[in-house]
C-alpha cells in the first residue's frame, strides 16, 4: 500500500494489515515502513529473544560453540577466509549482536558485526589486497570510499 492509500482510507489500510498480519507502506519521499499488530510485533520480539538466548547457551559449552561455528560457516560460507580463531571471534560478536538487539533493542549491531567480518574475509581472500593490507603505512592517504 502507499501512504497516500493510508492517509485517504486508514480504516481499510488498517483493516487490511489486520488479515495480512503485516502490510508495507511505500512513502515516495521517505522510507518506507510496516503497519502490524502490537501482539504480532511482540510475537516476533519473543521469537528473537528466545533464539537469541538458545544461541547464547549453546555458545557457553565446547560442543554448543562447535555447533554455532560450523552454522556461522554454512550460513555465511564467505568465512572460509577467515582463520579459525576469526571465525570463532565473528560467532562470539554476533551471537552478542543478537542479543543485544534481542535484549536491548539495539537493531543495527548485528548487520555491522557481520559487515565488518565480511569486509575482512574480502580482503583476506584476494591475496594482492591482504598484502596491500598488511604493508606499513605513512601519511594521509586522503578520503575513503565505501565498496557496497
Amino acid at each position: 500500500m502507499t501512504f497516500s492509500d493510508l492517509s485517504r482510507n486508514p480504516r481499510a489500510v488498517a483493516e487490511r494489515a489486520r488479515r495480512l498480519g503485516r502490510l508495507r507502506v511505500t512513502h515516495r519521499d521517505a522510507a518506507d515502513f510496516y503497519l502490524t499488530a502490537a501482539d504480532r510485533e511482540e510475537e516476533r520480539d519473543e521469537n528473537l529473544l528466545t533464539a537469541s538466548r538458545m544461541f547464547a547457551a549453546l555458545s557457553r559449552s565446547d560442543t554448543g560453540a562447535q555447533a554455532v561455528a560450523a552454522a556461522v560457516a554454512e550460513v555465511f560460507p564467505w568465512v572460509r577466509h577467515l582463520s579459525v580463531a576469526e571465525q570463532a571471534e565473528f560467532a562470539a560478536e554476533l551471537t552478542g549482536a543478537l542479543s543485544d538487539a534481542a535484549e536491548l533493542g539495539i537493531d543495527g549491531a548485528a548487520r555491522e558485526v557481520i559487515a565488518g567480518w565480511r569486509a575482512t574475509a574480502r580482503i583476506k581472500a584476494d591475496t594482492s589486497l591482504y598484502a596491500q593490507a598488511l604493508a606499513p603505512t605513512e601519511g594521509d592517504y586522503g578520503p575513503v570510499e565505501a565498496i557496497a
